[in-house]
């Protein structure tokens, strides 16, 4: 049974950074695609960083580039996405989602999904 569960958001002020988590299981990384996701109330929600274990690659979308860093730790099943520089755009419900197939960021081709954490970025 695939679990993924999300922690680490909160309020900070922009400039700041935070480091989400997403806590895995019933998968192996090396098959599987990680991808974090953002959520802004009345926006659609886009991808932003994904990892592919089998390819052993990272990707990050361009309005995040530079600030935000997605990694692993296999030892805990976990994958982290490291938030740099935040700004207020930058808040927003993120979530992890997984897959067997390739880094996307179309959301619909995720199966699997986190419960989402809240992010706010404001003085």
């Amino acid at each position: 049974q695939v679990q993924l569960v999300e922690s680490g958001g909160g309020l900070v002020q922009p400039g700041g950074s935070l480091r989400l988590s997403c806590a895995f299981s019933g998968f192996s990384l090396d098959y599987y695609v990680i991808g974090w996701f953002r959520q802004a109330p009345g926006k659609e929600r886009e991808g932003v960083s994904c990892i592919s274990g089998r390819y052993g690659r990272s990707y990050n979308v361009g309005s995040v580039k530079g600030r935000f860093t997605i990694s692993r730790d296999d030892a805990k099943n976990t994958v982290y996405l490291q938030m740099n520089s935040l700004q207020p755009e930058d808040t927003a419900v993120y979530y992890c989602a997984a897959d067997a197939g390739y880094c996307t960021w179309s959301s619909t081709l995720y199966n699997y999904w986190g419960q989402g954490t809240q992010v706010t970025v404001s003085s």
